[in-house]
């Protein structure tokens, strides 16, 4: 029979792989913005990655609202198969003058896209993303685009939340482009190709640290339970 130390030791297993196999799960997937040829005062193609959470319905609609407090006085929509889009542009407090000395008096308030039949709507655990050519982009500061997610069954996701400083994620965090010092980087990324955040390695490292005692607990047991019997 096997001794209680062997017991305890197949149950630290047990709880070891549960931990690791949970800490190595990646994190839920956010709307998010991207811009890799972006630069600043500059032109760039600002790509919106919208991914379907849910398991049981497709996305067919995405609302995108454009900055206010730093309007993008120039904006152009990539055509995106099987999707129509519509753009309502909003009047500038303050006109913008481009290069030519020409004043530009709206801005884009707001992107629509709207899947137009079943086949190209988002289908659960794909992603699609939607292109547009926007600028000139500030010489620094963040862009907040919040996004209405919408799904065939009717359920709406509001991505428009906005961390405080310091604080913690929240569950709806609105997609946030940052550009300054000629670099571009991007809030609210989190994707199965990227790498996992810290914590998560952190917590890998420690699970199998943890597995590797309990492994070598269990087996002293077992030889110890074949010795004395």
């Amino acid at each position: 029979m096997p001794s209680r130390l062997a017991r305890r030791s197949s149950a630290i297993v047990v709880t070891s792989l549960v931990v690791l196999l949970s800490t190595a799960l990646p994190a839920s997937a956010h709307v998010t913005v991207g811009c890799d040829d972006a630069t600043p005062g500059g032109f760039g193609q600002l790509a919106f990655r919208v991914p379907t959470e849910s398991d049981t319905s497709t996305t067919t609609k995405v609302q995108v609202e454009f900055p206010a407090d730093q309007p993008l006085a120039f904006t152009a929509v990539r055509p995106h198969p099987g999707w129509t889009y519509q753009i309502v542009r909003r009047p500038l407090a303050t006109p913008i003058v481009d290069d030519d000395g020409t004043q530009v008096t709206e801005a884009v308030g707001q992107i629509e896209w709207t899947a137009t039949g079943t086949e190209a709507a988002i289908k659960p655990g794909e992603y699609d993303e939607f292109v547009v050519e926007a600028g000139p982009l500030p010489k620094a500061g963040a862009l907040v685009f919040k996004t209405v997610q919408t799904y065939a069954d009717g359920q709406i996701v509001r991505w428009i939340d906005t961390p405080a400083p310091g604080g913690p994620e929240p569950e709806h965090p609105a997609p946030v482009l940052t550009v300054g010092s000629g670099v571009t980087t991007v809030a609210n990324t989190a994707s199965s190709d990227e790498a996992e955040p810290p914590v998560v390695w952190w917590a890998l490292g420690a699970g199998l640290v943890a597995l590797a005692l309990s492994v070598g607990a269990f087996v002293v047991s077992i030889r110890r339970t074949k010795s004395g019997g």
